[in-house]
């Protein structure tokens, strides 16, 4: 699997990325590093927690990685759930965190075989 096919499998936009980070080595540096970012956890801790301040603190960080990078998907549904979170509808936004999850996990296991198959 290459980058490109790695973007295509996770609902991501590779040109565009690629035009705005100009280089391959460049965007795949920012990919990998996108599997230590701690926001996700944050999300789901904060909601836990019921401390909704902090749940939109972590999507909306989340939102504009997935913005920067071209993670579409992800992209377009922390956006919805930033939103919700900031009309106030706390109970819409907490509803929306099983598909923003499977998105993500999806995503996130895409990242790591495109890992792999590099090392082969």
């Amino acid at each position: 699997m290459d980058l490109r096919e790695c973007y295509v499998s996770f609902g991501g936009d590779y040109d565009e990325v690629l035009g705005r980070l100009q280089r391959e080595q460049t965007v795949r540096k920012f990919v990998v590093k996108f599997l230590d970012d701690k926001s996700f956890r944050m999300l789901e801790e904060s909601i836990g927690n019921e401390d909704y301040d902090e749940a939109l603190r972590a999507v909306h960080t989340l939102k504009g990685i997935c913005q920067n990078l071209s993670f579409v998907r992800l992209y377009e549904s922390s956006s919805l759930m930033t939103k919700a979170f900031k009309e106030g509808e706390h109970k819409n936004a907490v509803a929306m965190m099983p598909q923003l999850s499977d998105i993500y996990h999806q995503m996130i296991h895409t990242i790591q075989e495109y890992i792999q198959s590099e090392e082969k």
